[in-house]
């Protein structure tokens, strides 16, 4: 029995390790499915890289939640959502440059960033307990990124590769959740004034709060709990587009203004 535990350590890191090298080389690497093969042994292999991340120095700023949106998941062959971790340094300003060779298969994607402004530890938790923890809002536009080649991903890759999360842009002008419905909130993204992206908030999970209502308690009785302050971005409102040098993406939802990610050439 300790044989095989001390294995499954092993094979755990050497799936961390493949990423890491991976993102460190900016050379994408091969799916990490032939070393694990269920969510909770993906997750495992997360928290590795988070510790790693944290050991280095790197600030926890909040989550993100992946694979909401229905056609997203049909489209990897996944059926159901999952979670990875944001630090200070994925965060950009909006309008300015984002040096785009920091990452290796850039998406954009729009979505409503949740701000905490109390901890959500225990759970499971209600909406009404979520709605009374959440701050406020904003637009947002996640900036998706796979350490795996061509997005050749499973559940498994992606939960591993920290749910493929890359860097995020923030809008400025907070709303209040007694503000909009979001639920009924369009989106519209645009690229050198071109549509390239639109949906609306029922195409994460049905309401976006709903994904941030699923974190909290997956992660409550986690060591990494939502905290006051941490930023949730809650899943993609439309399709998801690939960035390119140069790329300058605009997006617009309803009730909450707009938000900017400018990439580098």
């Amino acid at each position: 029995m300790q044989d095989e535990w001390s294995q499954a350590v092993d094979t755990r890191s050497h799936a961390a390790d493949r990423l890491a090298e991976a993102a460190r080389s900016g050379k994408p690497c091969e799916p990490v499915r032939d070393l694990i093969g269920t969510a909770g042994e993906a997750y495992a292999v997360q928290e590795i890289g988070t510790r790693r991340a944290l050991s280095e120095g790197r600030r926890l700023v909040g989550r993100k939640v992946g694979m909401t949106n229905p056609a997203a998941r049909e489209k990897f062959g996944i059926d159901q959502p999952d979670y990875g971790m944001l630090f200070a340094d994925m965060s950009y300003l909006d309008g300015l440059p984002i040096p785009i060779d920091r990452f290796l298969q850039p998406k954009v994607e729009a979505e409503i960033a949740f701000v905490m402004g109390a901890d959500l530890t225990g759970g499971p938790f209600t909406v009404a307990e979520v709605i009374r923890a959440v701050d406020f809002v904003l637009p947002a536009i996640e900036i998706a990124d796979s350490r795996i080649a061509d997005w050749d991903i499973t559940l498994p890759d992606t939960i591993a590769d920290n749910a493929s999360a890359g860097a995020f842009v923030l809008g400025n002008t907070p709303v209040p959740l007694t503000g909009p419905d979001l639920r009924l909130a369009g989106m519209r993204m645009t690229r050198a004034g071109a549509e390239v992206s639109a949906g609306g908030g029922a195409a994460c999970m049905g309401h976006p709060l709903n994904a941030v209502v699923w974190v909290a308690g997956v992660l409550g009785r986690t060591d990494f709990p939502l905290r006051a302050g941490d930023v949730v971005l809650s899943g993609a409102l439309g399709p998801v587009v690939p960035a390119e040098p140069g790329d300058a993406f605009e997006a617009a939802i309803d009730g909450l203004g707009s938000v900017r990610a400018v990439f580098s050439r």
